[in-house]
C-alpha cells in the first residue's frame, strides 16, 4: 500500500478506530495504526504527537456521531433526558471498546462537553442546580457508561447467567433466583429500566427549593 501523502485527523481517527474495533483496545498502538496506513511508525509521528493524542481523535470521531441538538421542547424533561442518553448509548455502543478512552479523556472531549451541556440545559429547566445538578449529571453518565460496559464488555448474559442460576440455593438463593429471571431481560429493557429508576430518584430533586444544596 503506498504511503498517503497527507492525512486528515478524521482519517487517522478512523484508522485507529478500525484497529480497536477489530483487535480491541489492547491492539491499539502507534505501530498498529501506522501499519494499517501503510507507513512507518515514525512517519505517523508527523501527524500526532503520541498515542494519547490519537486516543483523543478516536473519542471525538465516535462522539461526533452523537446528536447534541435539543430534543422536542414539547416533551417532558424525563423524555428529553432519555432521548439524550439513548443518543449517546447508540453512538458509543457501536464501538464499545472505546468506552475506557471516553472515561479517560472525558474532561477534554468536546463531544462529552457538548452532550453534557445539552443535558444540563434540561436539568436546569427543572429547577435543579448546584450540588444536586452535579450529582444528577454524574449519575446519568455513570449509568450510561456502566450499562454499556456491562452489555458489551462484561456481560453476565448467556453462560454467565446460567452459571449464576446454578449456584447452591442454600448459599445464594437470591442470586440464583435473580439470574433465572435475568434470562428474560434483554439489554434494552435492562438499560431503560435502570434509567427509569434513576429518573424517578432525580424527579424528587426537581422544582422549587432544589437549588444549591
Amino acid at each position: 500500500m503506498p504511503r498517503p501523502r497527507s492525512l486528515a485527523p478524521d482519517q487517522l481517527a478512523a484508522t485507529a478506530l478500525a484497529v480497536i474495533d477489530r483487535e480491541g483496545l489492547t491492539g491499539l498502538s502507534m505501530r498498529a495504526v501506522a501499519k494499517e496506513l501503510g507507513m512507518s511508525t515514525m512517519g505517523l509521528y508527523r501527524y500526532v504527537r503520541d498515542r494519547e493524542e490519537l486516543e483523543r481523535l478516536v473519542v471525538e470521531l465516535v462522539l461526533g456521531a452523537v446528536d447534541t441538538g435539543p430534543p422536542d421542547p414539547a416533551a417532558g424533561w424525563r423524555e428529553r433526558i432519555t432521548v439524550m442518553v439513548r443518543r449517546m448509548r447508540d453512538a458509543v455502543g457501536a464501538h464499545p471498546a472505546v468506552v475506557p478512552l471516553i472515561i479517560a479523556h472525558r474532561h477534554r472531549s468536546l463531544g462529552v462537553l457538548r452532550w453534557s451541556e445539552a443535558v444540563l440545559v434540561v436539568l436546569d429547566e427543572t429547577g435543579m442546580a448546584g450540588e444536586r445538578r452535579v450529582v444528577a449529571l454524574r449519575a446519568l453518565l455513570g449509568h450510561l457508561i456502566g450499562a454499556i460496559q456491562l452489555e458489551h464488555l462484561g456481560s453476565l448474559a448467556g453462560a454467565g447467567t446460567v452459571a449464576i442460576s446454578e449456584l447452591p440455593p442454600d448459599a445464594f438463593p437470591h442470586m440464583a433466583a435473580t439470574a433465572r429471571t435475568a434470562r428474560n431481560v434483554d439489554a434494552d429493557r435492562e438499560f431503560l429500566g435502570g434509567l427509569a429508576i434513576l429518573l424517578d430518584g432525580l424527579e424528587g430533586l426537581t422544582g422549587p427549593g432544589t437549588g444549591d444544596r
